[in-house]
């Protein structure tokens, strides 16, 4: 009987099949929990500005793949909105706000970390792989002043990322923390823009410590 869910949110241009299909080939099985649902939804088709305005499956757009622009935050409230509902859909099937995780690979951490972190401070927790929030993120701002008890955050980077820099990556964990997160950084030497089996395994048993058969 599942009594939790755990949503993964794949990488730029993927699709949530996609993701399914590379975690089952790392560890040659699928992610899969005897209590835990695992969901993975796809990014709607939206013009993306890196690819000069191409179409492609993204959970936001972005003025450049960089730390240190603005945010397109008028598309990340609205892809904010269509994950509530997938929330949503969640409890109304009787799974409890505290027993649901969000997290996901690239953009799809980092759109994870926006959703719970400014909407749903009441998730079970964050994962963040290969992910960043821009310098003067609408997370930070929204965490600034906040008393609650946040979702703890699990963040995952290789130090070879050539794509999503590691000190990014860092930077976002440095500040969230600073911010009153409970963050937890787990680094991968010679690890490019990618997922390593290590890192799954790592990311499972953190599933089941924040997810706990009851």
């Amino acid at each position: 009987q599942n009594n939790s869910s755990c949503t993964l949110l794949c990488d730029t241009g993927d699709t949530g099949q996609g993701a399914r299909a590379w975690i089952k080939q790392i560890l040659n099985q699928d992610m899969a929990f005897q209590h835990i649902k695992v969901i993975y939804p796809t990014a709607p088709a939206r013009p993306y500005t890196p690819m000069k305005g191409a179409l492609s499956t993204v959970w936001f757009d972005r003025y450049k793949i960089s730390n240190d622009c603005p945010e397109h935050i008028e598309s990340i409230d609205s892809m904010c909105r269509g994950l509530t509902d997938l929330i949503n859909d969640e409890m109304k099937n009787g799974i409890a706000k505290s027993r649901i995780l969000i997290g996901g690979f690239s953009m799809g951490g980092g759109m994870a970390m926006h959703l719970a972190y400014r909407f749903h401070q009441d998730l079970a927790g964050v994962f963040a792989l290969s992910s960043f929030l821009n310098k003067d993120s609408a997370v930070y701002q929204a965490l600034k002043g906040n008393k609650s008890v946040l979702p703890e955050l699990f963040q995952c980077h290789g130090t070879a990322d050539e794509l999503v820099l590691y000190s990014w990556g860092e930077e976002t964990n440095k500040m969230l923390k600073s911010l009153g997160v409970s963050t937890s950084l787990h680094t991968f030497p010679n690890l490019n823009h990618e997922l390593s089996r290590t890192e799954i395994e790592e990311l499972k048993t953190w599933i089941v410590k924040k997810l706990p058969v009851e």
